[in-house]
């Protein structure tokens, strides 16, 4: 079982060669780095450090290093952005011979302008490349493949995913950088999650790349590969292509029109962007308002900050797996490629995603985000009017709203995350979890077998375990009401007695009991305890009758951890513990589970943040 948490914390603001000629910075300050800007962080860092065999450098991540907000709203919301936009830079983190070193450059100087090594706990997220590397390391390891022999099996059916291994109180000196790498047999399926080899343990040092740990137990209980097979065009129906003409077309085109990556759609107007770490971007979200004639904002940015998954079998082939995916593995670098009328709709437009590779060199993933109109149906609002004499009225609004959408593909899961904006005003963020099981293999085939007290899971197919696990994902949005000076409010509902002097058979009534927080103790929620609505208001900003201007968060089912405080999975993702969280704004408060995911203490997280 898997259910699917979510939290959100909103800030709040109290070798090539490149001609200055050729070099154009993008038009808008939040634009992805673009395939030259990338190629001139290449370019610059390969003349400042010895980069070759002999002296291992690698680019772990390479992102916009995000402008001052201040300057960022200055030239937003000057005439049509005439004033000069905010310094434009890159940020990279890298790994040089065993070290984190983290560097700043700037595009119009052509230079590093902060260079600095990593002090602390945990690593930076993993490449593509390091990952595939390993892989191919271990199919060579002879104790592998001796094992593998052993078992009966054909090495060229093996395939490899890699796992972190996180931390469980060893001190800083005894944390290397290791993954573990997980084993499959393929043996006449795709399905390869559904066919893990268990009982061997394969750890991996990449800094070195080196076997640094090797033990096979010998457990050969192996789930069968017949009935796993899950390729629309293998099956047949009802399973099969049976949905095939199910397209709704849009003549006219599309509604909504992009000018670079600025989106414009009914009343909203947002800046569009690709992350190799978050996916997807918004920025700059704003509604016009047809009385003043302007745009008012609402959310300065927001994206997806992590994503926590552990398992819940505290085996030796399983106790490890509590993901960190955004931190561990970058849900923009596993993003995937969109495909046209299956992923998106008729009508959907898509752009493509640029990253560094682990070199430096820029690597494209097309079709990686999509933007379409959506309307399954739905009524947005409607009403009939029929107690005028000698008139009836029906009016009804249909609920069409605009969809940018990104999947990424980590393991064995696909997370379809959207944000969906509608002509009234809403955001919604939403995650859809598909893809297939991780499993594990047992010596059963029907519950009357089992001899342990608990499987940790359930029982999904001949000797397979689905294990137990949650999925907890966390958003960041740093909003912008009608500005930035921003209150967080918790309107609790409680329940009154008639006044005795009122004269009325009523002995009670609801209202409401507003609380603006003043400390981010205040304002850290477990959703679900009381019955109350959460509010994000602009003091400052009043509507025409005097009420506040503000946006209410609207929350899913409310479910949290059930992990024990001081479990160290528990203490990585401690910024799971409240659905919500307010902390001032903080640039370089991004990622909820800390810079450095990989490995880390718990020591630089949201729970952290918010007790300064």
């Amino acid at each position: 079982m898997a259910p699917l948490h979510f939290t959100i914390f909103i800030f709040f603001s109290f070798t090539f060669a490149i001609s200055a000629s050729s070099f154009a910075p993008p038009r808008h300050p939040f634009d992805p780095l673009t395939e030259t800007e990338l190629k001139l962080v290449q370019t610059i860092i390969n003349k400042t450090y010895p980069i070759g065999s002999s002296h291992k450098f690698t680019f772990q991540y390479v992102g916009l290093n995000e402008p001052d907000k201040s300057l960022v709203l200055s030239w937003y919301s000057s005439p049509k952005n005439t004033i000069k936009p905010p310094p434009r830079q890159a940020f990279v983190i890298a790994r040089d011979n065993g070290k984190s070193r983290e560097i700043v450059i700037d595009f119009s100087s052509r230079a590093i302008v902060s260079d600095k090594i990593h002090v602390g706990n945990g690593y930076p997220m993993l490449t593509n490349d390091e990952q595939e590397a390993a892989t191919e390391l271990v199919l060579k390891f002879k104790p592998f493949r001796d094992a593998v022999i052993k078992r009966g099996l054909n090495i060229s059916e093996i395939v490899f995913t890699t796992s972190t291994i996180g931390w469980y109180g060893e001190s800083e000196a005894e944390t290397e950088r290791v993954i573990r790498m997980m084993p499959f047999y393929l043996g006449g399926t795709v399905n390869m999650y559904l066919r893990p080899i268990e009982g061997m343990t394969i750890l991996v040092n990449l800094d070195v790349m080196k076997v640094t740990e090797f033990k096979d137990r010998l457990t050969v209980t192996m789930p069968k590969a017949s009935g796993t097979e899950y390729r629309y065009s293998e099956l047949k129906p009802p399973f099969g292509p049976t949905l095939q003409n199910a397209v709704i077309l849009q003549p006219d085109g599309p509604g909504f029109k992009i000018d670079g990556h600025v989106v414009r759609w009914a009343n909203w107007e947002f800046h569009i962007s690709f992350d190799v770490r978050a996916g997807i971007v918004i920025s700059l979200a704003s509604m016009f308002d047809m009385d003043v004639k302007k745009y008012r904002q609402v959310l300065y940015k927001g994206h997806l900050s992590e994503m926590f998954i552990p398992y819940m079998d505290p085996s030796d082939d399983w106790y490890f797996i509590t993901y960190l995916d955004c931190g561990d593995f970058g849900c923009g670098q596993c993003a995937v490629s969109l495909e046209p009328y299956r992923d998106c709709p008729a009508g959907a437009v898509f752009m493509d995603g640029v990253f560094a590779g682990q070199d430096g060199t820029p690597a494209k993933i097309p079709n990686v985000m999509c933007l379409f109109e959506k309307y399954a149906g739905d009524i947005m609002w409607r009403h009939t009017e029929a107690e005028i004499p000698n008139l009836e009225i029906t009016e009804v609004r249909p609920d069409v709203s605009l969809v940018a959408r990104i999947v990424t593909t980590v393991g064995n899961y696909d997370y379809i995350v959207d944000y969906e904006f509608k002509p009234s005003g809403s955001i919604k963020m939403g995650v859809g979890l598909t893809g297939v099981l991780e499993v594990k293999p047992v010596e059963y085939t029907h519950t009357s077998e089992i001899k342990e007290d608990d499987i940790h899971g359930t029982i999904v197919a001949d000797n397979t375990v689905g294990v137990n696990h949650d999925h907890f994902v966390t958003f960041r949005l740093d909003l912008d009401i009608d500005g930035s000076p921003n209150s967080f409010v918790r309107n609790e509902l409680v329940t009154k007695r008639t006044a005795k002097s009122v004269h009325t058979p009523r002995k009670s009534y609801w209202t409401t009991s507003p609380k603006t927080a003043k400390t981010e103790a205040e304002a850290r929620v477990k959703l679900g305890l009381k019955t109350e609505e959460l509010v994000v208001v602009n003091p400052n900003r009043k509507t025409k009758h005097g009420n506040e201007v503000g946006y209410r968060l609207l929350s899913s089912p409310p479910s949290g951890p059930l992990l024990v405080q001081d479990d160290y999975p528990q203490i990585r993702a401690a910024f799971t513990n409240y659905n919500v969280w307010i902390t001032p704004y903080n640039r370089s408060e991004v990622w909820a589970g800390g810079l450095y995911a990989d490995r880390s203490h718990g020591d630089d997280t949201l729970a952290v943040w918010s007790q300064r």
